[in-house]
Parts: structure tokens; sequence; C-alpha cells
């Protein structure tokens, strides 16, 4: 059984890219129920287990089961490319009861009796479950965010490149190799059958660090969206900002040299700023003598600059990586 969807020509021209940290909390439930399924999280499962006893997460969790389908009404698709997780939490909060319930209705694996209460109030359980989710981020997730965001954000840039270069074929291409473009439909190998086309108004590409390495899709009621694995999940819990080459570092400093060497993927200077634990003002300093060295450059991607290494940038890390 497959996904099949048919892209009209207005689809593919509305694909957008966008991140949630919404479906990140949701889907690091089933990591903290699975760590076996996910080891390389097992340094921010080691991290947060012991603060689960103080929250109420009983309801929250039957929304969520092991396996199998998750209320959309707690995940849903991002509206603008970077969400807050307010923003989120506050779309959630405006469920219609009625999908609520419906939704809740068609979960399986879970205590009958956890979704039956919610079923009997959904209001209530939207209010309940919304607060569960706060608690939870506050609790466990807000302070690992900027580490996750900066994962999402660097493979957001490398895919629109291909996008932008090679157009959907390319990129469908290299998102998962269960997904497969054929010029027209869009093939997801995944466990539910949905055929038929979009709505018109694109599909929401959605990279995601705690349901990788795992394809996810959501479609009506909601706008169309393919949850896939983020590249470069490896490095997640790496510590510290990459190593700067010796030489490079006595050639540039080392600062400079280990944003130089962290630049092999476009990045911002906020996503700069957090991996090298170091101020957004400081990073775009080192970013200005960088450019006027020739190293990197700058283009600006809607509200944010996006910042790579120049070729000539390219020859000095590879040479000191050497």
């Amino acid at each position: 059984m497959s996904v099949v969807w048919t892209l009209k020509p207005e689809d593919v021209a509305r694909i957008r890219f966008a991140f949630s940290p919404v479906w990140e909390l949701v889907a690091s439930l089933r990591t903290l129920r699975d760590p076996a399924r996910q080891s390389v999280h097992l340094p921010w499962i080691k991290a947060v287990r012991p603060r689960l006893a103080a929250l109420d997460m009983g309801e929250l969790l039957a929304l969520v089961p092991p396996s199998g389908y998750i209320a959309d009404f707690i995940t849903p698709p991002p509206d603008t490319p970077l969400p807050e997780f307010a923003t989120e939490i506050r779309r959630i909060r405006m469920t219609p009861p009625e999908r609520a319930a419906e939704e809740a209705g068609i979960v399986t694996g879970s205590d009958p009796a956890i979704i039956e209460r919610f079923r009997s109030d959904p209001a209530a359980g939207i209010a309940r479950v919304a607060d569960a989710l706060e608690a939870y981020w506050d609790t466990c997730f807000a302070e690992y965010w900027p580490r996750v965001y900066g994962l999402l954000e660097r493979d957001v840039m490398r895919r629109s490149r291909e996008l932008a270069s090679g157009g959907a074929r390319q990129l469908f291409a290299g998102l998962d190799p269960s997904i497969v473009w054929t010029g027209e439909r869009l093939l997801i190998d995944r466990p539910w059958c949905t055929d038929g086309g979009l709505h018109g108004d694109g599909l929401v590409l959605l990279p995601s660090a705690f349901y990788w390495p795992s394809v996810a899709v959501m479609t009506d009621p909601y706008q169309s969206m393919l949850i896939y694995p983020v590249q470069g999940v490896g490095t997640l819990w790496e510590q510290g900002p990459p190593p700067a080459p010796g030489a490079l570092a006595a050639l540039i400093g080392r600062s400079r040299a280990q944003i130089l060497t962290a630049l092999a993927e476009p990045a911002t200077t906020s996503a700069l700023a957090r991996r090298m634990s170091l101020s957004a003002g400081a990073v775009s300093q080192h970013l200005g003598v960088l450019s006027a060295g020739g190293l990197t450059v700058g283009n600006r991607l809607g509200k944010e600059v996006v910042y790579r290494r120049t070729p000539t940038g390219d020859v000095l890390a590879a040479g000191a990586a050497c």
C-alpha cells in the first residue's frame, strides 16, 4: 500500500519548506517510548527521562501511540516557514472540538478509557493536551530546540538549492528512497493508502530529526504535508562547534576557522551563533572579515541572510583539513 498524490503544475509551483517545533516535540514522544528505534537520540533521552515523572502525560501519550496514526490536530501543518512554538500551540487550542473528537476516535493502540474521556468533552480535552504539550516543551525540549532548529535549517537550505537548480525531479530523488516522483505523481511507500490529487495549494515539505528515519504524510482536511528524514542527524548531539584545523586557525583565528569549517553547508548568522556558542554580533563581525577576504558570501533569503563559502573558501577549508 502506498500514498499516491497527483501534483498539478500549480501544486509543484507552490512546494514550500517549513519546520515545526510542535512536530518535533510530538515525534520525540515516540523516541522516549522506544529508544532502540532511534539510538542516535540517546544523549537527549538520558538527559530528559528523569524529568518526566513530574509531568501528566497520559492523555497526550494516548493520542500519540507507539506506532500508527497520531491525532493530526496536535501536529498542524505549519502556515509559515518558521513558526514559533507559542503560535503552533495557539493553533492547536483553536482546533474545532468535533474534528479533535473524530481524530481521537481513529487512534488505535491506546487505553480506550482515556480516549473516551477525551471524546466525551473534546473542548476540555484539547485544552488539557495543549497544556501537557507546553509543560513537556518547557521541561524537556525548549533548551534543545536551538540545536534541532540549526540542523533542520541547514537541511532546508540544501533542499532549496536542489529545487532551484534541478526542479522537483532532483528534489524528490534525494529526499528518501521511499519517495518516488514520476513527473506527475508522487509515490510514497507508506502502510496507508490515499490516492488523488492535492488541493491546488501546494505541498509542505517538513524535515524531521525525531521522526527520522521514517516518512509521514498528512492530507485532508489539512494542507498536504510530507515529512521526510533530515540529513545529518548523526551530528545533532555532537558537543560544541566543529573542530578548527590547526593551520587554518593559526592563519585566520580559531573562531573564524570554526565558522569557515561550519559553512560546509550554508547557514544564517543566528544558526552559526547557536552552534558556535557565540553571540550573533560576534559571528557577524567574523563573517564580515571572512567576506571581506573573499572566503564567504551572504545572500538574502526572505528576512534572513544565508552565508556560504566561496570557491576560495572551499579550497582553503579543504586544504587545511588535509
